[in-house]
């Protein structure tokens, strides 16, 4: 049923991050076949949408199976306008409880720059090592913006 177009429906008045949020899942059901992903282009335009919408920053892990397919997107770190504190332990007991066998890190910079900091890189950097001692591998770190930043496509990871 090629061009056909599904129509949603809201029993109550919704705001715009619930707007965004199923934006999101609509996405992620169109582009992600099967729970896989099928192109960098494609991770960035869900993250963006489950991330841009934070006035505040957010650091989220999208969980991956050894197929690239899914697992679970969580956002798991608040904070402030210009930072969130993040804790190796708890990204890798998420890790070990999903059973994840890859991840891609991502946060948004709520002052839409996109340029990581040095706390971006060496929390990145922090993160890899943790996971790396229990043989998940860290796919890339996307940063969301004004437009997107990927560790990976930058040589960072």
């Amino acid at each position: 049923m090629q061009g056909q177009q599904s129509l949603y429906e809201f029993k109550h008045p919704v705001n715009d991050e619930q707007i965004l949020e199923a934006a999101a899942y609509i996405i992620a059901k169109k582009q992600f076949r099967d729970g896989v992903l099928n192109s960098p282009n494609d991770c960035e335009e869900y993250l963006k949408h489950k991330l841009a919408i934070h006035e505040h920053e957010v650091f989220a892990v999208l969980f991956l199976d050894s197929q690239n397919r899914i697992l679970e997107f969580k956002e798991l770190f608040r904070g402030t306008i210009n930072a969130a504190s993040v804790y190796p332990r708890e990204v890798v007991k998420e890790v070990l409880e999903l059973n994840a066998a890859s991840v891609i890190l991502a946060h948004n910079h709520p002052s839409g720059i996109t340029t990581p900091s040095q706390a971006d890189k060496l929390i990145t950097t922090k993160l890899q090592q943790a996971l790396n001692l229990i043989d998940v591998s860290v796919l890339d770190h996307i940063i969301i913006g004004e437009s997107t930043y990927s560790f990976a496509e930058h040589g960072l990871i």
